[in-house]
Order: C-alpha cells, then sequence, then structure tokens
C-alpha cells in the first residue's frame, strides 16, 4: 500500500542516490533465519541461505516511520533506544539532528513503568533499533500503551512492535544509514531542510567508530605534523 494520496507523486518515493547509499551499506542484507512475520518482506534467498529484503518495501515504512514522529508535536515526547554498541553513535546523532530523546547504551528496567526510578520517561513513541536486544523497551512500552517502531530484520520477532521497517539492523553501515534517512525524511517534513537540496550533515557521522581506530588515527596526525617541524629544527643553518 503506497503512503502517497497521488500514486503518481515522485515527492516520498526514493531516488537512485538512495537507493544506491542503500546498497552500499548493505541494507538490504538480512540473515540466514527467517520468522513468519517478517517473510512477507523478503524477495529472494542466495545460494548461501541469506535473505534478501524488499528495499521498496523498507523505504515505504520509512517514509511511514518519519510521518508517524512528525505527527507528535514536541520532538522529546519521541524516545530512540539501541543497546547495541554499532548503532549507539546512530541514536545520539538522529536525537541531536530531530530533537527526540536518545536512551542510547544499557536500557534500564523500569524506565518507562517505576515512576521513582531516576531516568524514568513518559514518551509518546519510541524506536527502537533491534527488537532483541532492545526487548526490555518494548516490553515496558507494551505495559503503558506506547506506540513501538522497530527497525527488524528477517529474524526479528515482531510481538508488540507497531511498526517494523524490514532492514539489516546488525551492520554498522546500515543501521548508521537508516538513522540518516529517517533523520533526513523528518527533518523534510518539518520543513526544516528543503527537498530540492542535498542535505549538509554527511552519514559518516552516524556510522560507528572504533574508540582505538579514532585514537590510532589521531596519533597518527599528530606525527604527522610534528614530522615537519623537527626537520626543519635539524636542518642546519
Amino acid at each position: 500500500m503506497s503512503i502517497t494520496s497521488n500514486p503518481n507523486s515522485t515527492v516520498l518515493k526514493a531516488t537512485e542516490n538512495d537507493v544506491q547509499k542503500m546498497l552500499a551499506c548493505k541494507v538490504h542484507m538480512g540473515t540466514k533465519n527467517l520468522t513468519s512475520h517478517m517473510e512477507r518482506y523478503t524477495t529472494a534467498r542466495r545460494k548461501d541461505g541469506i535473505h534478501i529484503l524488499n528495499l521498496h518495501m523498507t523505504w515505504e515504512k520509512l517514509m511511514m516511520a518519519a510521518r508517524a514522529i512528525v505527527a507528535i508535536e514536541n520532538p522529546a515526547d519521541v524516545a530512540v533506544v539501541c543497546a547495541r554498541p554499532f548503532g549507539q553513535r546512530a541514536v545520539l546523532k538522529f536525537a541531536q539532528n530531530c530533537g527526540v530523546t536518545a536512551m542510547a547504551g544499557r536500557f534500564c528496567p523500569g524506565s518507562l513503568t517505576n515512576q521513582k526510578q531516576e531516568k524514568f520517561a513518559q514518551p509518546r513513541l519510541i524506536i527502537v533499533t533491534d527488537p532483541r536486544t532492545d526487548h526490555q523497551a518494548i516490553t515496558e512500552s507494551a505495559y503503558v500503551n506506547i506506540p513501538v517502531i522497530a527497525f527488524c530484520d528477517t529474524d526479528s520477532p515482531l510481538t508488540h512492535v507497531d511498526m517494523a521497517i524490514p532492514c539489516n539492523n546488525r551492520g554498522k553501515l546500515a543501521i548508521g544509514m537508516m538513522y540518516w534517512l529517517l533523520s533526513r525524511e523528518v527533518l523534510r517534513m518539518r520543513n526544516s531542510i528543503p527537498r530540492a537540496l542535498p542535505w549538509e550533515v554527511a552519514v559518516d557521522l552516524f556510522f560507528y567508530r572504533d574508540p582505538e581506530e579514532v585514537m590510532k588515527k589521531e596519533e597518527e596526525e599528530k606525527q604527522a605534523i610534528a614530522a615537519p617541524v623537527v626537520a626543519s629544527t635539524a636542518a642546519p643553518a
């Protein structure tokens, strides 16, 4: 079912550049396991057993999720949950750009149900990165009737999930790409950024970065800067 009222409209349709980005980040790559609820979102199965997700349905659900987020008047009433290390940077960047509340890292039990909890919150909408690792947030949202949007892989359970976005939720590039596309669409629907121009925020900022690699790169840059200084001081007068 199309989310646009006019079937000939191309406003919310994916461009060739968007599809190429999703393919490059392997958003369409599923797992070898397939649940009965996620079977409708797959198109094929490779010889090695990996299921391929339908990117058209991924884009449709992504646009629908953006419309649900924009419908919340106060952006802070939308909570984004991610316990997976590969997605925490993407969640924080998504919260920074869209003004939503980020719950990165371990989800404290009782955050949605126990009013005495220090981190108690009452969001109107919850976005989870993985229904398996973020199962505690989904369970508590069911207790207090909070709708849930989830990035779901081919083996993800859809219990208490109100809107499933089929995608690869295990790859660090795929998670970053999906949150970048979602945040860009949310800002476009709010008229914060023009739809005709490319978004100035680079998708690289949403990707997971290994702290050791970052420190190693910084040391190499410092050595490269210090090398010409040492060479100039050592040169004879």
